[in-house]
């Protein structure tokens, strides 16, 4: 189990606002800072290497498969017309480009690594969107939404099967082993999803157990991710399992603030509805270290949400309501927990990168990626 940075504990009530900076870019990483990476290109870097293959792998599906494949990535809008959509943040590309520089090996060595990570993540998009009723995703709307419950099921499965691929036909050593790696991942984020909607269903959940579900859930295919470029590059065990370690971390912290910005981000910014967990009655880090704080905002939030569980109405709350809970939670403790959480999990992930030999420009992109996943608002 996880190390825990300590209760959530009350605090002077606040304001349930949405939209700030979360969190500060902890002291660790000050010299990635002072190197000025561009983590805009980096990211680019890793959207510009990956898309082509990406599209040539969803160019693979029977129809109807291919077209509501590319309108998920936002190649098309829902009338089949060309879009310049939003395709989301593109980490995980990046990363797996960024790992293959680890062992020397050109970045477009870990180019299909990007592309089965993406192509898992994915997958994993299309079905939490539809099992959590999610009708917006990048500011439109989502694939079930637009074409059915069925086809976004066809449409994930198809690119679960196309990761696969992608890395088996390479037909080499390495191949095998950044796809054992891949399922590993895949297998323990199905089990996060798993979880999450188990938890849906209870009054309490500990910390540790969502600490758990989103190291499942976030933290395996970051970690993948993170040491897939290196195994397609040739890397050894130890080298992958750091990197793995690096990734899994960084997951956490990232999954920490999406937690933050899935109760107070800016809608505008994150594509989602205001106030979205809690909509959807996710036991979230910020709600559950509330829950588990004690005191008298923690002992109301506690019989709300009891009361919220059996209630057929939930659907029909008004923004109000939602955001009276919101601040029940932001005074228990549950916000100021979750971002010095996210600030924790971030420290830990640099540390793990130590244990690895690289040029010292690799490891500089590795921090500087580690610093946008904790500073951001979407």
């Amino acid at each position: 189990m996880l190390q825990q940075s300590g209760a959530a504990g009350p605090r002077t009530p606040g304001t349930a606002t949405r939209g700030e900076t979360v969190p500060p870019v902890p002291p660790a990483s000050q010299a990635a800072r002072r190197t000025a990476v561009d983590v805009s290109a980096l990211l680019e870097r890793g959207r510009t290497l990956a898309t082509p293959v990406l599209r040539a792998a969803v160019d693979r599906l029977a129809p109807p498969m291919d077209t509501v494949a590319a309108y998920h990535f936002g190649w098309i809008d829902a009338h089949g017309r060309p879009a310049d959509g939003d395709g989301g943040k593109a980490v995980r590309p990046a990363l797996a480009v960024l790992s293959a520089e680890v062992t020397g090996a050109a970045p477009e060595t870990g180019v299909p690594g990007a592309v089965a990570v993406e192509l898992v993540h994915n997958f994993s998009l299309l079905h939490d969107d539809l099992m959590d009723g999610d009708e917006q995703r990048r500011h439109r709307d989502t694939v079930w939404k637009v074409h059915g419950p069925a086809q976004a099921i066809l449409v994930g499965d198809a690119l679960f099967a196309l990761a696969n691929e992608v890395l088996l036909e390479l037909g080499t050593v390495e191949a095998g082993r950044a796809t054992r790696r891949l399922t590993t991942a895949s297998r323990a984020l199905i089990d996060g999803q798993a979880q999450d909607i188990s938890y849906e269903h209870r009054d309490r959940v500990s910390v540790e157990e969502c600490l758990e579900m989103e190291g499942n859930k976030t933290g395996a295919l970051l970690a993948c991710a993170s040491s897939i470029g290196a195994v397609l590059g040739g890397a050894d065990d130890r080298t992958a399992d750091a990197l793995e370690r690096y990734g899994y971390h960084l997951g956490l912290a990232f999954q920490a603030v999406d937690d933050l910005l899935g109760i107070w981000g800016d809608p505008e910014a994150t594509g989602k509805q205001t106030w979205s967990d809690l909509r959807q009655r996710k036991k979230s880090l910020p709600v559950v270290a509330a829950l588990a704080a004690g005191g008298p905002a923690s002992g109301r939030l506690g019989e709300i949400l009891a009361a919220d569980a059996k209630s057929s109405d939930f659907a029909t709350f008004s923004e109000e309501e939602f955001a009276a809970r919101a601040a029940l939670i932001e005074e228990a403790g549950g916000r100021d927990w979750t971002a010095e959480e996210a600030r924790r999990q971030h420290t830990v992930a640099i540390e793990a990168l130590h244990a690895v030999d690289m040029p010292d420009p690799v490891r500089e992109r590795f921090t500087a990626l580690a610093d946008f996943v904790v500073v951001r608002k979407r």
